[in-house]
């Protein structure tokens, strides 16, 4: 039996987690009861894990192939670890309900986050599950939205005018740009591995849906990206140092609450690569 201890947080979605140490190889009964775990709250958290990039990476390797992300920086031994530092780089784009990276072909199956420097105050995080936003729908609403297909903008967080400012940054951001050009992907997204329907819409990337005019498409979405977030739905962290979440990308969203100005706030991350969204 796995020694874990498991304690839900809310009803939508969290829960803590003890009785392991992230630093140190896991075992496969270890693995499987996280893996297990993060299927059903879609959000973990584990309190004091002092980590190093490298152990962090080996944790988050045990879920997949680990994405190096094309604008954060990264630690240079390790780059599979992207720092969000608030001293070096501007983060307002976590400061909006985003799901990573979905701007991919294959986005996100999770991620994995480790604070290192927090401000004294401030500075949550905030989670909210697409499934139960997706459950809460009427039936009319969600035979609407089944089988529809929205677009998903790299620019949309990475706008030009703030990534593209010094010749280097320009062209880290048209590399970019050219390799992640927009792409759709269903509006309700069946989950891989558990079959649980999704709202897989976020404001950070999610441009348009496909099918429907520019007037319905802004209607849809304004409604769709409130109720994903209503209060019943999320969860809110209260970091410590050393803390890591590991949240199920493929079925939530999340917000970085930028309060916390002049304040600083180092957290490093560790994003496991998922599958094509797909809907049946």
């Amino acid at each position: 039996m796995s020694s874990l201890n498991i304690v839900p947080l809310s009803p939508a979605l969290g829960a803590q987690i003890s009785g392991v140490d992230i630093s140190q190889p896991l075992s496969q009964e270890q693995r499987d009861a996280i893996g297990q775990a993060l299927l059903k709250h879609q959000v973990l958290f584990f309190r004091d894990q002092p980590v190093e990039p490298a152990q962090q990476a080996r944790f988050a390797a045990y879920f997949g192939d680990l994405h190096i992300h094309p604008i954060y920086p990264n630690v240079p031994e390790q780059p599979e670890v992207l720092i969000l530092d608030t001293a070096v780089t501007d983060v307002r784009d976590n400061a909006i309900w985003h799901t990573d990276v979905t701007f991919l072909p294959t986005p996100a199956m999770g991620a994995v986050l480790s604070a290192k420097l927090l401000p004294e105050y401030g500075g949550d995080t905030l989670w909210a599950s697409g499934i139960a936003a997706y459950e809460a729908l009427s039936a009319p609403m969600k035979a609407l939205l089944e089988g529809l297909t929205a677009t998903h903008d790299f620019t949309r967080s990475f706008p030009l005018e703030r990534y593209g400012n010094t010749p280097e940054a320009l062209a880290q951001w048209e590399e970019a740009r050219r390799k992640n050009p927009p792409l759709s992907h269903p509006v309700i997204r069946t989950h891989p591995v558990s079959g649980r329907r999704s709202l897989f819409v976020n404001e950070g990337f999610t441009s348009k849906i496909n099918e429907l005019s520019e007037t319905e498409s802004e209607a849809i979405l304004k409604f769709l990206f409130a109720h994903a977030t209503r209060p019943e739905f999320t969860i809110r962290w209260r970091w410590q140092k050393d803390d890591i979440a590991f949240w199920d990308n493929r079925v939530t969203q999340h917000y970085a609450v930028d309060d916390y100005r002049p304040a600083r706030r180092v957290m490093q991350r560790a994003t496991v690569l998922g599958d094509v969204p797909f809907f049946r």
